[in-house]
């Protein structure tokens, strides 16, 4: 019996079942996951078994495991970084983002278990970034697809060190983790389709632009990649894991409890992102 994929919505999601992820997956079967991550971008795996090391031992069949760049204060092995958050309103998973865009190269994809569940609450949204790239005017496209704009570490790494989930030195890492350019826009490395790669926990300004321009642009495009429309809601269970393809989605804990609740995260290595023009480049080497 081969996978079963079902899709939770029009844009972004789907359901995986048919597959025990602590078990040792053949290439066929690690194929047809990656298919459907790149076809439905969010995929859904219930009734799973695993313990950390499998969790890890996934991952790795999608690549090498992209170490976390600031780790949290909540330990784990090096491979995983721990959300452990009670209060979490605030806290800076609670708002749009991919994960670490302030890298040079940002991972292709996060696979996330929770380990620890309050009582109710505690889901988290997905929303589509090319979906709400391709729901842009062809003059709004046609700009962002031109421009580059600055991810910066800062602004997360201040949360996380206020609120006790890291004690990490911000000036080391910063020193470490300098200011990064990426593209406004990515072109998918694997399918060719355009995203939009701008967040609101990292990216602090386009460049190119007057402050008060960059300012205006990434305000609209912050609130235009909320739209319901672009998005699907998973709600937990301690014995689910979730796969994002980071290249092309953000994510949203909802901050609606106020028990513990405990998230394991994996990342994957991903490439340096590609703009419009680098990818024409590329494609125009290949021919």
């Amino acid at each position: 019996m081969g996978l079963s994929i079902d899709r939770l919505t029009a844009r972004i999601g789907a359901e995986v079942s048919g597959v025990d992820l602590a078990s040792e997956l053949t290439d066929t079967t690690v194929a047809e996951i990656r298919r459907a991550l790149l076809d439905h971008q969010v995929l859904v795996f219930r009734d799973q078994s695993l313990t950390p090391e499998d969790h890890i031992r996934f991952a790795r069949r999608f690549g090498p495991i992209k170490r976390p760049p600031v780790a949290t204060a909540h330990g784990g092995p090096p491979e995983i970084n721990v959300i452990d958050q009670t209060e979490p309103r605030g806290e800076g998973a609670d708002a749009w983002h991919a994960d670490n865009t302030y890298t040079v190269t940002p991972p292709m994809g996060s696979l996330l278990r929770v380990l620890q569940l309050p009582s109710s609450g505690g889901d988290t949204a997905f929303a589509s970034m090319t979906a709400a790239y391709e729901a842009l005017s062809p003059e709004i496209r046609s700009l962002c697809d031109r421009l580059r704009a600055v991810h910066d570490v800062t602004r997360s790494l201040t949360r996380a060190i206020e609120r006790g989930h890291s004690v990490a030195d911000l000036q080391e890492v910063q020193k470490r983790l300098p200011p990064v350019e990426h593209p406004v826009v990515i072109v998918h490395p694997e399918t060719g389709r355009r995203a939009l790669f701008v967040n609101v926990n990292s990216t602090v300004r386009i460049c190119g632009l007057r402050d008060a321009e960059s300012d205006m642009l990434l305000r609209f495009l912050f609130e235009h990649t909320k739209q319901p429309e672009f998005q699907v809601r998973v709600r937990w269970d301690t014995r689910s894991l979730v796969f994002l393809d980071n290249r092309c989605t953000q994510h949203y804990a909802v901050a609606d409890y106020n028990e513990r609740r405990v998230l394991h995260r994996v990342a994957v290595e991903g490439e340096r992102p590609l703009g419009v023009a680098d990818w024409q480049e590329r494609l125009d080497q290949a021919s």
